[in-house]
């Protein structure tokens, strides 16, 4: 009765679970619902203890000084959002390594789509604001949410090519290479150069631990975490690029090669073949040393960028980016003085850099892209998908919320530009639907 009851909890919960954080689009479907959660607690009678909860500090006391004292919202900001930024650094070193960036030339398309992308955007807002103090949200309409636009795309299944998907996907790699850099060069506060040279010296010792084929992946996280992270915390430079530069430095060649790797598996394969076994569910000694040897070679057999990718890939997309979007998509309408949105331009800014900048900077780079004979469209890419592509790629959730807290201090401003931004997420992934699914 009991083992009946451990197969139907399988097939009926374990399993579908399973296979839903397996679909391409279920993260983007888990960060939709995370955001109508936060907009309705945020409008909700408990309003109040939802915003009290995001203001809450804790943190630690040192020689009887706080340390590292923050609100839950910045710690979720600045640490949670830290882990995002680094799957996406192992993500863009493995593009670059083995991937879709490896041969330049054959992403000539969406290279230059994705910096048109970004451009067109900022100049729409810059130009709306230009000669006021909210003209530095400029970075905010540049970047696209590849969890919600994916999402979108896989939704329309086998009605959309896999060039299209290739396409969005290495639109999107070179977006957030380009978000990160503007965040970094353009979004920092007041730096302290004693904490950036001991969070730099750091990272030369991991360079070097990389060099010399260490390939523990505890060694690169202590000295990820508790060094890099804490002095670019304490440089002044946003901690998250902390992230992207810790991950750059990750091994990515695997302790046992592939051809001797093969070779241990066949010979303990043949050991396995030819070890004594019994009558009863469990394995003999030998067996089980065996299947450990198996386990043990497996693991050093995979790369540590790539081990850490896949690790941390299902925690980044199911809970850092939901508690990120429940962290910050709660905007209360309530309370809202709506003649705030008239003061400056910056929603109209964030909404039109989006909904407009993007599509139009997207079908400007491929028409360019093509008469320069620089790239070619395939022709499952009709001029209808690239204008879909990007309207898609307008869906700037994540990232652009994230830029949002960096530009704006001010309430106000913050709000405009988050009304700014779900506006045109939802208008684009309407509009780029209805387009892809013709």
């Amino acid at each position: 009765m009991r083992r009946k009851y451990q197969r139907e909890i399988e097939s009926r919960v374990i399993l579908p679970a399973v296979q839903f954080m397996q679909r391409e689009r279920s993260s983007g479907i888990i960060l939709a619902i995370s955001v109508i959660v936060a907009l309705l607690l945020a409008n909700s009678p408990w309003r109040d203890e939802y915003a009290g909860f995001l203001h809450y500090h804790f943190g630690f006391v040192f020689n009887h000084q706080p340390f590292l004292n923050f609100s839950i919202e910045h710690w979720i900001n600045d640490g949670l959002m830290s882990l995002f930024f680094f799957v996406v650094g192992l993500e863009l070193k493995h593009e670059f390594i083995g991937g879709e960036l490896r041969n330049i030339r054959s992403v000539v398309m969406p290279v230059v789509a994705a910096f048109f992308g970004m451009l067109f955007p900022a100049a729409i807002y810059a130009l709306l604001n230009w000669g006021t103090p909210v003209v530095q949200g400029w970075g905010i309409p540049m970047a696209t949410d590849i969890a919600f636009a994916l999402a979108v795309l896989y939704i329309l299944g086998d009605r959309v090519p896999i060039t299209v998907k290739v396409f969005l996907t290495t639109l999107a790699i070179v977006d957030d290479l380009g978000s990160v850099l503007v965040i970094a060069l353009f979004y920092t506060s007041d730096i302290s150069l004693a904490s950036l040279a001991v969070g730099m010296a750091i990272l030369v010792v991991m360079f070097i631990g990389n060099r010399l084929g260490v390939k523990n992946v505890w060694f690169y996280g202590i000295l990820g975490i508790g060094g890099v992270w804490v002095a670019f915390l304490m440089s002044g430079i946003h901690a998250t690029i902390s992230a992207v530069l810790a991950a750059m430095v990750i091994p990515a060649d695997s302790h046992i090669p592939e051809v001797a790797f093969i070779a241990r598996m066949r010979r303990q394969l043949r050991r396995f073949e030819n070890a004594e076994g019994n009558d009863v569910r469990t394995l003999e000694p030998e067996q089980l040393e065996i299947l450990t040897r198996v386990q043990a070679d497996s693991v050093q057999a995979m790369p540590p960028l790539q081990r850490l990718e896949h690790g941390l890939q299902p925690l980044v997309s199911f809970v850092i980016m939901p508690v990120f979007a429940l962290g910050n998509a709660g905007v209360s309408f309530i309370d809202m003085d709506f003649s705030v949105l008239t003061e400056n331009h910056v929603a109209i800014g964030v909404l039109l850099g989006l909904l407009l900048g993007k599509p139009l900077g997207i079908l400007s780079a491929v028409w360019l892209t093509e008469r320069a004979g620089l790239g070619h469209r395939s022709r499952s890419m009709t001029w209808r998908r690239v204008a879909g592509l990007g309207f898609l790629a307008s869906i700037g959730f994540t990232m652009s919320m994230f830029v949002t807290m960096l530009a704006f201090n001010h309430h106000d401003q913050y709000i405009q530009a988050k009304v700014g931004i779900f506006a045109a997420s939802i208008l684009g992934g309407i509009i780029g639907y209805r387009l892809l699914k013709k």
